[in-house]
């Protein structure tokens, strides 16, 4: 092979790389639940591209685990899927080193029922369903809290389990369940009530405000986040994420998934 030929083809070859880290250097894969989001997240992806020319990598999981640990694998760049009291606890209990790059919504959890239409008609002893998701179940007991139904030690703070329960005048069964699950239990014939979150109400076709006998209000603390690592929060395409998250168009698509029980959190 003579010079001229051997130096052609190694242009061309640093050309090629010099394409492909461009491409990657355009790219961000972000970690979501399954789900309603997935559909919002479709919009994200969309004003990303047409506006900050980055192209948005999902990747969805069907628990609360595996979005951090891509994260902090390094497997993602960022995740969206959680609320900040249970970023707070899994970065303490675990060693992660992440940032909250901006809040994203609340999604209000609700009380549901096929059997009643009002907690007056709550019988003695009937079974209550919540999560069995550490920040999930401390939301749900909350929230069974503010209705009278129950009472929890003050200094549980926002993440209350069972244990915590001080008074329960009705003898409630309370229930642990896994959280994708807890729409199903609205069948069983035990079951009076369930607490379940926003995105799993939704692909039961549930709606807080509409469906929902109680519901979370605005000055819910469970607001969720974008969130990413340290060291590499303020890198280019996670700020440009940032801002295809926020734009008109992401938010209006929320409101349409979620039939407005959406609250901006930014």
């Amino acid at each position: 092979m003579n010079k001229k030929v051997l130096s052609i083809l190694l242009a061309a070859s640093v050309t090629l790389l010099s394409a492909c880290k461009k491409e990657d250097d355009n790219t961000i894969k972000v970690a979501i639940n399954t789900g309603p989001d997935q559909a919002l997240w479709d919009t994200v992806k969309q004003v990303a591209h047409d506006k900050y020319h980055l192209d948005v990598d999902v990747i969805a999981f069907n628990d609360y685990v595996q979005p951090n640990e891509a994260l902090y694998n390094k497997d993602v760049d960022a995740n969206a899927f959680q609320s900040l009291p249970y970023l707070n606890m899994q970065m303490k209990e675990r060693g992660y080193h992440f940032a909250v790059v901006t809040n994203t919504f609340v999604f209000p959890i609700a009380g549901y029922s096929r059997k009643i239409k009002s907690l007056k008609d709550l019988p003695d002893g009937a079974t209550v369903t919540i999560s069995n998701e550490a920040t999930t179940l401390g939301r749900s007991l909350l929230l069974l809290q503010a209705q009278g139904l129950i009472t929890v030690k003050p200094e549980a703070g926002l993440l209350p389990t069972t244990l915590d329960i001080t008074s329960n005048p009705k003898n409630l069964k309370i229930v642990e369940v896994d959280t994708p699950q807890l729409a199903r239990t609205l069948d069983d014939p035990q079951v009076y009530v369930s607490v379940i979150n926003n995105n799993f109400a939704a692909l039961a076709n549930l709606s807080a405000s509409r469906d929902g006998m109680f519901m979370e209000g605005k000055a819910s603390p469970y607001v969720n986040a974008i969130v990413a690592r340290e060291d590499n929060k303020d890198s280019p395409n996670v700020l440009k994420l940032k801002e295809a998250f926020q734009s008109p168009e992401v938010l209006e698509k929320a409101n349409q998934i979620y039939k407005g029980d959406i609250i901006k959190g930014w």
